[in-house]
C-alpha cells in the first residue's frame, strides 16, 4: 500500500495522428491493484504529401498539452487533515476482558455514532483519506483493533468474536448504545462479527472489501496474490523500507507519501507474532467458509457491500458467497478499483456511505 507515483509516458512520436490513452490492467504484488500506463500510438500508413503533416503536428501538440492535466491529476491527492493533529487525538481505554484499546472520537458529540474498523496491520488512520467527504453530522469512533496501532497486543486471542467483543465493550464505556458499523477487509468480517452477536447494538452495516469466504466443493486456484506466505517469510525486525512492506502497501493510484510513510512504520511495529497469530486465527481460509456462513443468518441490520472490481484479495467467488448470504444487502461495485476504494475513489465511496446511512 505504498504508493508509487507512476508518470504517464507522454512522447509524441513523428508521423503521429491518434493519441489513445490505453489503459491496462497488470497484476501487482500483494495487495496492489491494478496498474495503469498510457502509450501513443503512431499512425498507421505513410503521408501522401509533406504539406499534410501540419494538421499531424497541430494534433500532437493539441495531444501532449491535453495530456499536461492528465500528469498533474496523477499526483497523490491532498489529505485535507494534519497528520500530527490526527494521531495526537488518539486515547485509550481499559476494557473489562485485560484489554486497552486506542481510538479516535471525533465529528459531532451529538450525531449518530458510526464505527470505522481497519483491516490486517492497518491502524485507525486508514480511514484519513475519507474523512472529510463522510458527513460532517456523524459521531466517528476510529478505533486501532487489538494487536494493531497503539491498542495492547495480547499473546492471545485474535478469533473475529475477540475483536468483535472488543467493539462491544469499548461502546460500554463510551457510553453508545447503538451504532452503524464500518469496516474494510479483515475489519469487515469483525463489523459482520458484531452485527451478528450483537444486533440490538447495531444500526446499518457497511461492508468494504469482504468476504463469505471460499465456496466448498469448488477446486481452488491459485490466488492473484499469496500474501500470506509471504507474510510467513518475515523476520523481525520488520523493515518499514522493505521490498516487502513497500509491496504490501502499494496502491494503484497516489496516495500522500506521509500517510504512507506512517502506516508502513506503524504495521513494521507490530510484533511478527501478532502477524502470524491474526493470519491464522482472525483470516484462516481452511474453515472460513464454514465459519462466516454459519452466522450470516443473524445479520439482519440494513448492510451494504463494497468492493472494487479489481480487487486481487477479495475475489469473485468469495464476494459471491457474501452476497448469496446476504440477499437483501445492497451492493456497490467500484469499476476499476482494488482493495482499498475509499483511497483510490474517498469521495465516490463517502458519497454511497453517507447517502446508505442516512436511510
Amino acid at each position: 500500500m505504498q504508493i508509487v507515483a507512476q508518470e504517464m509516458p507522454n512522447k509524441v512520436q513523428e508521423n503521429v495522428c491518434i493519441m489513445r490513452m490505453n489503459f491496462e490492467l497488470g497484476p501487482r504484488k500483494l495487495r496492489a491493484m491494478s496498474q495503469y500506463s498510457t502509450r501513443v500510438e503512431p499512425a498507421r500508413g505513410p503521408s501522401r504529401h509533406p504539406l499534410m503533416n501540419w494538421p499531424i503536428v497541430l494534433l500532437c501538440i493539441m495531444g501532449a498539452i491535453a495530456c499536461q492535466p492528465l500528469r498533474a491529476a496523477a499526483g497523490p491527492p491532498p489529505l485535507g487533515i494534519d497528520l500530527d493533529a490526527f494521531d495526537a487525538r488518539k486515547r485509550t481505554l481499559a476494557l473489562p476482558d485485560g484489554e486497552v484499546l486506542a481510538y479516535i472520537d471525533m465529528g459531532n458529540a451529538s450525531g449518530p455514532p458510526v464505527v470505522l474498523i481497519h483491516g490486517y496491520t492497518d491502524n485507525a488512520r486508514d480511514w484519513v483519506p475519507m474523512l472529510p467527504y463522510l458527513s460532517t453530522g456523524f459521531r466517528l469512533i476510529l478505533v486501532d483493533i487489538r494487536g494493531h496501532g497503539q491498542s495492547s497486543k495480547p499473546e492471545c486471542c485474535y478469533s473475529r468474536l475477540d475483536f468483535a467483543y472488543d467493539i462491544k465493550l469499548l461502546l460500554d464505556g463510551l457510553g453508545i448504545e447503538r451504532a452503524d458499523i464500518v469496516g474494510h477487509s479483515l475489519g469487515s468480517i469483525i463489523a459482520q462479527t458484531f452485527a451478528e452477536y450483537w444486533p440490538e447494538r447495531t444500526s446499518h452495516v457497511v461492508l468494504i472489501a469482504s468476504t463469505g469466504g471460499q465456496p466448498p466443493g469448488r477446486p481452488r486456484k491459485p490466488p492473484q496474490f499469496d500474501f500470506a506466505a509471504e507474510i510467513r517469510k518475515l523476520k523481525e525486525p520488520i523493515e518499514a523500507d522493505s521490498p516487502f512492506m513497500i509491496a504490501w502497501w502499494d496502491s494503484p493510484t497516489p496516495v500522500d507519501p506521509d500517510f504512507i510513510r506512517r502506516q508502513r512504520q506503524d504495521a513494521a511495529g507490530i510484533p511478527l507474532r501478532v502477524w502470524l497469530a491474526v493470519l491464522d486465527q482472525g483470516l484462516s481460509s481452511d474453515n472460513a467458509y464454514a465459519d462466516l456462513q454459519r452466522t450470516l443468518p443473524r445479520l439482519r441490520a440494513p448492510t451494504l457491500l463494497i468492493w472494487g472490481s479489481k480487487d486481487p484479495i477479495m475475489e469473485q467467488p468469495v464476494r459471491q458467497t457474501l452476497r448469496k448470504g446476504l440477499p437483501q444487502a445492497k451492493v456497490k461495485i467500484f469499476e476499476g478499483l482494488g482493495h482499498n476504494p475509499f483511497w483510490e475513489d474517498p469521495r465516490g465511496v463517502a458519497s454511497v456511505i453517507n447517502d446508505f446511512l442516512a436511510h
